[in-house]
């Protein structure tokens, strides 16, 4: 698992961590205190916990942020405010509801077969406002598209964005509202227009190594945003592998047995069948995607055991 912290200015440490769990951003602000944006999968939170502790150097942590609510970006918070109970969260408003009362469903969790511990929140980031993070003013910008409650936190003075997974230097995140048959694609050409108009000078994506060559990287996410618009079933074949490599990063290695057992019961992947590959019978449409993450490098096959590679 990757995990290199790189500062990019005093004040300002990048957590990066791979895939299974989103980058930290983590902010010591002489004024402002403390605060972390996004706090990784659960499966790692003792990490997180621990790189937190020590990017603060014994400071207590003050601030728990979320850009969005997929369990790669929060899944840590439950263990930080254990950790520092004084901490206050912060989340995107358009699923504190759900955050109140506590429904897996509603916040993606139980139809992607992926899990979250339960944590609470203190306040909104609300779109159109500013957060003091690290000293300085962040502007909060609704970004929907990969997640329709999602924001993204620009910086202008050194035009700096946390691009969540609006904007990678490859490309961006799975538009999961398209899976669940919502249009959505309209919204990521939205958002990557609000990056352009931004002008950021260095991203911090959610996924990735910090980048600079912003024009570079929304002229690829354009590209591929209008390869899935042509071709909808190729964005759907993209989320299906994802979802599978994201929980094979989890578990490392599964039989094929239990793989589709896990397939049948996640309801995400019943959507994407009925909806895209209807002409396909379950078990060969399981059997292609495996074939295709082996042929990618992303897996290795050896029996009837699939590993992560």
């Amino acid at each position: 698992m990757t995990q290199t912290a790189q500062a990019l200015a005093p004040e300002i440490t990048i957590l990066e961590r791979g895939w299974l769990s989103a980058n930290s951003i983590v902010f010591a602000g002489a004024r402002s205190g403390t605060a972390v944006v996004d706090t990784g999968y659960c499966a790692h939170a003792a990490q997180t916990v621990a790189l937190v502790d020590a990017t603060l150097g014994g400071r207590p942590l003050a601030r728990i942020l979320n850009t969005h609510l997929h369990s790669d970006h929060c899944g840590g918070n439950a263990a930080l405010q254990a950790a520092w109970p004084g901490a206050q969260t912060a989340i995107p408003p358009g699923q504190a509801a759900h955050v109140r009362h506590w429904d897996p469903y509603a916040l993606s969790y139980a139809p992607t077969g992926q899990e979250c511990p339960r944590f609470r929140f203190d306040g909104l980031l609300q779109p159109g406002t500013e957060v003091v993070l690290g000293d300085r003013p962040w502007q909060v910008h609704a970004a929907p598209g990969h997640d329709p409650h999602s924001v993204v936190l620009f910086e202008p003075q050194d035009a700096l964005l946390i691009s969540a997974d609006a904007l990678w230097e490859n490309g961006f995140g799975v538009v999961f509202p398209e899976l669940e048959g919502e249009d959505a694609f309209a919204a990521v050409g939205a958002t990557l227009d609000l990056i352009e108009r931004l002008a950021p000078r260095t991203v911090i994506p959610g996924h990735g190594p910090v980048f600079h060559g912003v024009p570079r990287a929304l002229e690829v996410a354009r590209r591929r945003l209008d390869g899935f618009v042509r071709e909808p079933r190729r964005h759907a074949l993209y989320a299906a592998k994802v979802l599978l490599k994201y929980k094979l990063l989890e578990w490392q290695q599964i039989s094929l047995a239990e793989l589709q057992g896990w397939t049948t019961a996640t309801p995400y992947f019943g959507l994407l069948h009925a909806r895209h590959f209807g002409d396909e019978a379950p078990g060969p449409w399981l059997l292609r995607l495996v074939a295709e993450l082996v042929r990618s490098g992303a897996a290795t096959r050896q029996g009837d055991t699939l590993h992560n590679a």
